[in-house]
């Protein structure tokens, strides 16, 4: 049984200190998201000709999109490592370190040799290195979430950790937009010779500002209450698989749907719109660059609005959703328009921040205080193996093998029954944990209140 607050939380913060916090969330996770963002659309684009060299293309990108995979599988290492770490030294420390990992992960990425030069070489070192972005990844999230949402009021956790989930979207725009920008500028040989290693380099001055940001922070007022109580957990992922298993179960499942849509719309549909449907690689990453913009702004409407309606029931219309506009989108682009693609990929970014809004509120309250980063970490890093990890790989087997795409359509269905699932497992909101944190939390994981 988890042990009780001995004396009162710390006052939570109030205005500026809030809004700092805040920012320091969304812009931290964005930069340590744009690097991220730049290896996948690079691996859709030049790393099956420049690390995985085939005769046949389809190879060459089924193996690419293998060391994308490598990402999403060294999560879960990040997740287990700094989630620990999260709760036992702090938020705030455990984040400058991700961002650090991260950044120099990129910016090495952009120096590799390539296949041509080294052999064999280069794609292990590559693979090598997406192994470091995906462990500092895993680590990050949970902590961003928490940096924020710990700040703010838990009456309005929807709104506040939603600073996090708009990292992705604003380093997917940014990274798009760069790629976009070499692409317009140089040549295809040009790009392929040294242009896509720009916006690798980039990342060495962008961790720099990140960095200045996180490291302006105190600890967040929860941690530095529970510092005070000296209400640590000693062990904290054991106490997560042993005393909270149905929230972590319900944390992870309703993490796939948003993981496997995001990667069809903002990675594989680059590969689908290029191949298939005979467009630009200029074309197709503009059609996501749009939807990308949009949800910066709709992702915290999104969780704004969790806070004023039933948080669940929001995310769960919305992977209805998300299970259902595929069967719409496939054909809807089959003429090869590029209005019809980019408005199919705008439709569904939209349904994806219904999703993603109110996720990290979601996940996070399935916590108490003291296990909180550890859990979140676990379950976002766990979640994205079965999820995100698989997808692009799975898109361009059951293309690949059916020619087809109602296979695609499908999967996507299927996993956003599972997001259901764990959400029908989850609870509601408990404020009241963050407000006097005395480790309720474990007592209402053992029956989980659905209401």
């Amino acid at each position: 049984m988890q042990r009780t607050f001995t004396s009162a939380p710390e006052p939570r913060a109030e205005g500026s200190a809030v809004r700092r916090a805040f920012v320091a969330s969304l812009t931290g996770t964005a930069l340590e998201w744009y690097d991220f963002a730049v290896y996948s659309a690079a691996a859709a684009l030049v790393f099956g000709d420049l690390f995985f060299p085939s005769k046949d293309p389809f190879t060459g990108t089924l193996l690419a999109f293998s060391t994308y995979a490598v990402g999403y599988v060294s999560r879960p290492l990040g997740g287990f490592v700094f989630g620990r770490l999260g709760d036992v030294i702090g938020r705030k420390k455990v984040l400058i370190a991700t961002l650090v990992l991260i950044g120099v992960a990129t910016l090495l990425i952009g120096l590799l040799p390539t296949y041509a030069t080294v052999g064999v070489a280069a794609p292990a070192a590559l693979v090598l290195l997406r192994f470091a972005q995906g462990v500092g990844v895993g680590g990050e999230w949970g902590g961003a979430v928490l940096l924020s949402s710990e700040y703010g009021d838990p009456r309005r956790r929807g709104f506040y950790a939603s600073a996090a989930q708009v990292g992705p979207p604003a380093g997917n725009l940014l990274a798009n937009g760069v790629l976009a920008g070499l692409g317009a500028t140089l040549t295809e040989d040009q790009f392929l010779s040294w242009g896509w290693r720009v916006a690798f380099l980039l990342s060495g001055v962008l961790v720099v500002f990140g960095l200045w940001v996180r490291a302006k922070l105190e600890e967040t007022p929860v941690f530095r209450a529970m510092e005070a109580a000296q209400d640590r957990s000693e062990a904290p992922v054991r106490e997560v698989f042993t005393s909270q298993p149905r929230a972590l179960t319900a944390a992870i499942l309703c993490r796939i749907a948003p993981d496997v849509l995001y990667a069809m719309f903002t990675v594989f549909v680059l590969t689908y719109a290029t191949g298939e449907l005979g467009m630009s690689r200029g074309s197709a990453l503009t059609a996501v660059l749009i939807g990308s913009s949009l949800q910066i702004f709709l992702i915290p409407l999104a969780g704004a609005l969790s806070d004023r309606v039933n948080r669940r029931w929001l995310y769960g219309v919305s992977a209805v959703a998300a299970g259902v506009w595929p069967f719409v989108f496939f054909p809807l682009v089959a003429g090869g328009s590029w209005a019809l693609l980019t408005l199919g990929v705008v439709v569904a970014l939209v349904i994806h921040s219904l999703m993603y809004g109110p996720q990290a509120a979601f996940i996070a309250e399935q916590f108490s205080p003291r296990l909180r980063y550890t859990g979140s970490s676990l379950a976002y890093t766990l979640a994205g193996v079965v999820g995100g990890a698989v997808a692009p790989l799975l898109f361009t087997t059951l293309l690949g093998t059916y020619r087809a795409w109602p296979p695609l359509a499908l999967y996507i269905a299927l996993t956003a029954v599972a997001t259901v699932a764990g959400l029908w497992l989850g609870r509601d909101a408990a404020p009241a944990e963050d407000e006097e944190p005395d480790g309720v939390a474990a007592s209402h994981h053992s029956s989980a209140a659905i209401g």
